[in-house]
C-alpha cells in the first residue's frame, strides 16, 4: 500500500501573454489560493494533486516567452494572515 503524502507549495508564474495569463489565473484558483496576482499557495495536495495541475498549466502556456515555478513549503512558521502591504506600510492579520 502506498502512501500519498501531502504537502503545502507555492505556484509562481510569469506569462507574456493576457489571455493565457487569464486562462492559468483561473485554472490555478479554482485549486489553489491566490496570494498575489501570479502567486498561490496550493495547500496539503498530493504529488499527483500537483502534477495535475501542472501539466494543465504548462499545455496553456507558451514555453519559450512563459515561466512556470514551484516551490515546495517545508515549514509553515509564517502565518499566512500576516503580511506587509507596500501601499499602506502596515502589518495586515
Amino acid at each position: 500500500m502506498s502512501c500519498k503524502v501531502e504537502q503545502d507549495f507555492l505556484i509562481c508564474y510569469d506569462i507574456a501573454d493576457r489571455k493565457r495569463v487569464s486562462k492559468i489565473g483561473r485554472l490555478v484558483e479554482k485549486q489553489a489560493m491566490r496570494i498575489q496576482k501570479s502567486i498561490y499557495f496550493y495547500e496539503t495536495v498530493t504529488q499527483s494533486q500537483l502534477m495535475s495541475l501542472v501539466e494543465q498549466i504548462v499545455s496553456l502556456m507558451d514555453e519559450e516567452a512563459d515561466d512556470l515555478r514551484i516551490y515546495r513549503i517545508r515549514d509553515r512558521g509564517i502565518s499566512m494572515g500576516d503580511a506587509i502591504d507596500l501601499d499602506h506600510p502596515l502589518l495586515l492579520n
